[in-house]
């Protein structure tokens, strides 16, 4: 019997195993590789990967399919685990693989009753999320987590998105607030060998599992827009191969090699969060704008009764926008970048 029948019995691989029993699947199933790398599957969607010999380094959290209609990162995930199933090449860093939102994976939905993804850092325990079945699953993998944290060395967090909206910059990363923290060198390096040459320095506090990892559990973590949402087997995964080397380069334990270079990552920073003031407001950025469009200095962005907000003297650009919000949501947030 194989590595991957013991794990996923007569499905093909993780992937078809997880979107079969996305919410019950068995818990505490667990492989040896001839190597002697142990892979265990936790429960559903969930594999914490210990190499046969532990060093030094820092542990390893990828997650995807917190949306569960973002499907491309989810087949790089199964990929990378079918090719170490398959001793294509051998565990060196200890990983905890996470496929977050099985029923909205099954489903093709983003999510089934609330987003997963602003259900962390204690956002689940709160009203009118507690008690669904997304602050269940954001409880558990938060367990999860800060269980696979209390092994480490230090943590790194890449979780693994793509997005309905095109982008000017098709791959960019969110490096979540941490009051004083600085950058390092060589997650700017990730970046350009998974060829993300935009970074967003985030402004303030969230409730993303990138936030929580970051604020909770003192990790290295960005959220990853890797391009946009197609159904499973749409996906051209030859446009995410950055990603997947240098993910199997980490996990490997190999160097991520000449090509990547920090230099290469162009940085932004927020300038305008901008908010729905309620009766009278006017958003002037057309619905079908790409995120990191460019608005020149003087341009009228929003106005209501009281404010007429206009870019300043530098280009900024406008990220997540949508007018479709309640009074006191966010309706875009605008960035420039960062001087060095």
């Amino acid at each position: 019997m194989t590595a991957g029948q013991l794990l996923f019995e007569h499905y093909p691989d993780w992937l078809s195993f997880t979107l079969a029993q996305p919410e019950h699947g068995p818990m505490g199933r667990h492989t040896i590789l001839p190597d002697g790398a142990r892979v265990q599957l936790l429960g559903p969607g969930i594999l914490w990967l210990t190499p046969a010999e532990q060093n030094q380094e820092k542990g390893l959290i990828v997650s995807a399919g917190v949306h569960g209609n973002e499907t491309a990162p989810i087949e790089v995930l199964n990929r990378l685990v079918t090719e170490l199933l398959e001793e294509r090449w051998h565990l060196a860093t200890e990983t905890l693989l996470i496929l977050g939102n099985g029923p909205a994976m099954v489903a093709g939905k983003r999510f089934v009753e609330h987003n997963l993804n602003r259900l962390f850092n204690g956002a689940h325990k709160k009203a009118p999320y507690a008690g669904s079945a997304e602050a269940e699953r954001a409880a558990v993998l938060e367990q999860i987590c800060e269980l696979f944290a209390q092994e480490q060395h230090g943590l790194v967090h890449y979780d693994l998105h793509t997005a309905i909206r095109p982008s000017k910059r098709e791959k960019f990363a969110l490096y979540p607030f941490i009051p004083n923290r600085k950058l390092p060198q060589d997650q700017l390096r990730f970046l350009s060998a998974a060829k993300v040459h935009t970074l967003l320095l985030q402004h303030t506090s969230g409730t993303t599992f990138s936030a929580f990892s970051a604020q909770t559990l003192g990790a290295e973590s960005m959220t990853i827009e890797l391009g946009q949402v197609k159904p499973f087997g749409e996906n051209d995964l030859s446009r995410f191969r950055g990603i997947e080397e240098a993910l199997r380069k980490v996990m490997s334990g190999q160097p991520l090699g000449l090509q990547a270079n920090a230099d290469d990552v162009v940085l932004f920073e927020v300038v305008e969060e901008i908010l729905n003031t309620g009766p009278g407001f006017r958003f002037h950025v057309p619905d079908d704008v790409a995120n990191f469009t460019k608005y020149e200095p003087g341009e009228v962005i929003w106005e209501d009764q009281d404010h007429c907000y206009k870019v300043g003297p530098e280009p900024e650009a406008i990220i997540f926008p949508n007018r479709d919000v309640p009074e006191g949501h966010r309706v875009g947030l605008l960035v420039r970048r960062k001087s060095p």
